[in-house]
């Protein structure tokens, strides 16, 4: 797996994320980082460290996590999904 690069479209299709991968929930302190296999220049699988997009995606209830985080997390979850329809 390689490292997504900050230009690639998950990152800016709908929603910018300049930054990369957004730190959904805390695990070790590390950097969130986005990994991928390519196929023919496309990515076909991706791969999130120290970022739980799914923790963001359920029920308020569960994590306690804020509303700015949560929001972050579905955008991050269209983006994606945006990708996967459009290429």
């Amino acid at each position: 797996m390689t490292e997504i690069p900050l230009s690639h479209p998950i990152y800016n299709n709908m929603y910018p994320f300049p930054e990369g991968l957004p730190k959904i929930h805390e695990h070790n302190g590390l950097a969130p980082k986005a990994l991928g296999y390519f196929h023919e220049r496309k990515l076909i699988l991706l791969f999130t460290q120290e970022s739980d997009l799914g923790d963001g995606w359920e029920d308020a209830n569960v994590h306690n996590d804020p509303k700015d985080i949560r929001l972050k997390a579905l955008k991050m979850g269209a983006n994606i999904i945006k990708y996967a329809f459009e290429n």
